[in-house]
């Protein structure tokens, strides 16, 4: 059965300032949907609001995936049950090396007694680390710490490919990339792509897009999707900006104080 993700009137505060006002939005596995937008409009907020990040309260709405409630759990189960979050600026973690880090995420998904085995580890941890460009030292050095930006993103998806989600979402995994970085990085999301995982990726550029074909692209304005469609909507935006979608929905201000 492939994977259903929906998020159902989503609605999130930050110290008591309405951020989400209603999202509404439905990922099936093999899907990729595309949120782009204004700055200040909620977009990262949304990825940390699913994520479980405490910073935000959720107000309203449910996020189901695969008939379970997100929203009931904490942080550490959506990351079991599936929900993976590739951040726009991930945490540098000194004294836990890398390979120590994604062994034991990968294990505190598994049942015990079903750990992965070091060998096995290892040989999957080389090979997406070799797809990725990526210096084998990487792995026993500590979590993101010296890291540059684009070493940071890689790492990321390295996780991704490791951890193998149903669900990712991917906050503006292209920032602060150069071109080469961008398509070694749309190499590792297209090679995770099946009919058993979703993806959601925010971004505020086209260029991604070009390398990461999406199936929907949505635009999201004051809290809230306020228009959907192609690939298509994804160049109007770049080629033309937002002042044509808000005349058209007659938006005056598009910012809610957050990004």
């Amino acid at each position: 059965m492939a994977t259903q993700f929906k998020i159902d009137g989503l609605k999130a505060a930050i110290e008591g300032k309405d951020i989400l006002k209603g999202i509404n939005l439905e990922i099936k596995g093999g899907e990729v949907h595309a949120i782009m937008g204004p700055n200040g409009t909620g977009k990262s907020t949304l990825a940390s609001a699913l994520m479980g990040h405490p910073k935000y309260e959720v107000t309203d709405g449910e996020v189901i995936l695969d008939g379970e409630n997100l929203l009931e759990m904490g942080v550490d189960e959506r990351a079991r049950a599936g929900l993976f979050l590739g951040m726009q600026y991930p945490s540098e973690i000194s004294g836990v090396t890398n390979s120590d880090f994604l062994r034991s995420a990968i294990n505190a998904r598994r049942e015990e007694g079903k750990e992965i085995s070091l060998i096995k580890f290892i040989r999957q941890m080389e090979g997406k680390m070799k797809e990725l460009e990526m210096n084998p030292e990487f792995a026993h050095r500590y979590l993101n710490e010296g890291f540059s930006g684009g070493e940071k993103k890689r790492n990321e998806i390295l996780q991704m490919m490791m951890l193998d989600p149903k669900i990712v979402v991917l906050d503006e995994i292209d920032s602060g990339l150069d071109i080469d970085a961008l398509k070694i990085v749309a190499n590792g999301v297209n090679a995770m792509r099946s009919e058993d995982r979703g993806f959601l990726i925010i971004t505020h550029y086209q260029r991604l897009l070009n390398y990461i074909k999406p199936d929907f692209v949505h635009v999201m304005m004051q809290g809230r999707i306020v228009k959907s469609g192609g690939p298509e909507l994804a160049e109007r935006l770049e080629n033309e900006g937002y002042d044509w979608v808000k005349d058209e929905l007659g938006i005056v201000d598009e910012t809610v104080g957050q990004v």
